[in-house]
């Protein structure tokens, strides 16, 4: 699937139709990592989310990703813009665990992140852990 270029944020702060990959926190943070590191990936990584809990990361990608997206250990949502405000993209205040914040805020990234991007990084982190986690 190619990038759209969507951008999150806009002049508005309205909500824009996109979807939510939601992974668990440690492919996810790998995943940033991967995206960022690979210069030649086009696009890179777009806003990212973690939740108050921080069980898990959610990347915002193009919207109609969710319709194919399959990868195990992942999900993938249509927001249809529903409860997603980019006009004060701050973090949470301090002490608020259970709030939804910006690991990567929309106006410091720009685009959303291309799904054929994340896919790769997504598996590539997986790959990664696993190995990892073999070597204890």
């Amino acid at each position: 699937m190619e990038s759209t270029g969507t951008n999150t944020a806009s002049e508005s702060g309205a909500a824009p139709d996109l979807d939510l990959v939601t992974v668990p926190t440690r492919q996810g943070l790998e995943a940033v990592d991967i995206i960022r590191r690979a210069a030649s990936q086009a696009g890179g990584v777009g806003p990212v989310l973690h939740d108050g809990s921080g069980d898990t990361l959610g990347f915002l990608v193009p919207p109609g990703t969710a319709d194919a997206w399959d990868l195990p250990g992942s999900a993938c949502t249509q927001t249809n813009g529903r409860g997603m405000r980019f006009g004060d993209a701050a973090s949470p205040p301090a002490g608020a665990a259970d709030v939804t914040g910006w690991l990567l805020p929309p106006e410091a990234v720009g685009p959303v992140t291309d799904p054929d991007v994340l896919r790769a990084a997504l598996g590539e982190a997986a790959r990664l852990i696993e190995a990892a986690d073999n070597c204890r």
